[in-house]
C-alpha cells in the first residue's frame, strides 16, 4: 500500500484583463477498487459559479466560468489517493474471440477507431500487423508492441506541441508521454485491439522517503482490452503498480486535457503548471 498527496497548480496568465472566461477542468483521481481516493478538492479563483459532473468515459469534471474582468486564472487541486499493487493480468483472449469485439461492446468500438491524434502512419501499422502476425495472442503482441514503441521514441520534452499527431511524432522518433500514448494507441488499434488513452500522475522517485516531497507533472499512459484492461507505460517500459494515480480515460488527450476553455478579450494566455507529490505513507 502507498499513500501520495498530490498538489496540481494551474491556470493562466493573461497579458491584459480578459473580461469573461469559461473553462472545465480534469485534475481530481478517480475512486476505483485499487486507488482509494480519501480527499480531494479544486480550489479555483476567481470564480463565478461551478458545477461537477462525470463524463461519457467516467473522469470527473469540473465545470466553471469567470464573468469578472481578471488577468489571471488559478487553479489548486489537492487530492490524497491511497494505492494498492495492482496485479498485471495482460488478458487472455485469443485473436478469434477478440475478432469483432468492438461490434458487440459500444464502449470498446470507441477505443479501436483511430483519432485525428492517433492515426498511425503505413510504416507503424505494418510494424504492428507484423507483430500480430507472429504472436500467439493479442496480449502477447500488445506487450511487444507497447516495448517496442517505448525503445523507438525518445523522450524530448520541448520536442512537440499539443497538436502533434502519432504520423508526425513518428517521422521525429520523439516526444513526450501524450505523444508515445497517441503512437502506442494508434498501434494497437490498427490491429484490432481496443485500447484507451489514461491521464494522471507518476511518482517520480521509485522509492521515496516518507514526508518527502517530490517535484512532478501530469503523466500519461494506455490500457489495452484483451478479455480485462491491462495497463501499461510505454513511456517508462512499465506495468502499472502502485505509483501511477488515474484521473482519467479517453480516446485521446484532448478527451482528458486537465484545463481547456475560452475567454473574452484580445489578451494572450500563457499557461502555467506545477505538480508536487508527497508520500505520505
Amino acid at each position: 500500500m502507498r499513500r501520495l498527496r498530490i498538489t496540481h497548480t494551474t491556470g493562466f496568465n493573461y497579458d491584459g484583463e480578459v473580461s469573461a472566461s469559461y473553462n472545465e477542468a480534469r485534475m481530481l483521481p478517480l475512486d476505483t477498487r485499487k486507488q482509494l481516493l480519501l480527499h480531494s478538492t479544486l480550489d479555483i479563483t476567481p470564480v463565478s459559479s461551478r458545477d461537477a459532473y462525470v463524463d461519457y468515459w467516467g473522469t470527473r469534471v469540473t465545470t466553471f466560468e469567470s464573468l469578472r474582468p481578471h488577468d489571471s486564472l488559478n487553479l489548486s487541486a489537492r487530492s490524497l489517493v491511497e494505492l494498492q499493487s495492482r496485479e498485471h493480468v495482460p488478458g487472455d483472449v485469443s485473436w478469434d474471440a477478440l475478432d469483432g469485439i468492438g461490434d458487440r461492446s459500444k464502449m470498446l468500438s470507441d477505443q479501436l477507431f483511430a483519432t485525428e491524434h492517433t492515426s498511425p502512419p503505413a510504416e507503424l501499422a505494418a510494424l504492428a500487423k507484423e507483430v500480430a502476425d507472429r504472436s500467439d495472442t493479442p496480449a502477447e503482441a500488445a506487450r511487444t508492441i507497447c516495448d517496442t514503441i517505448g525503445d523507438r521514441l525518445e523522450y524530448v520534452p520541448g520536442s512537440t506541441n499539443v497538436t502533434d499527431t502519432a504520423s508526425v511524432v513518428w517521422d521525429k522518433q520523439k516526444g513526450v508521454c501524450q505523444d508515445i500514448a497517441h503512437v502506442t494507441l494508434g498501434a494497437l488499434r490498427s490491429i484490432g485491439i481496443p485500447a484507451r488513452y489514461v491521464s494522471g500522475y507518476l511518482q517520480p522517485s521509485k522509492d521515496p522517503e516518507i514526508g518527502e516531497e517530490m517535484s512532478a507533472q501530469s503523466h500519461a499512459w494506455i490500457e489495452w482490452y484483451c478479455g480485462t484492461w491491462t495497463g501499461y507505460d510505454p513511456t517508462n517500459s512499465l506495468e502499472i503498480a502502485d505509483s501511477h494515480v488515474i484521473v482519467g480515460y479517453g480516446r485521446d488527450y484532448h478527451d482528458v486535457a486537465p484545463l481547456r476553455g475560452l475567454y473574452a478579450g484580445s489578451a494572450r494566455a500563457t499557461l502555467f503548471v506545477n505538480v508536487a507529490i508527497t508520500r505520505e505513507a
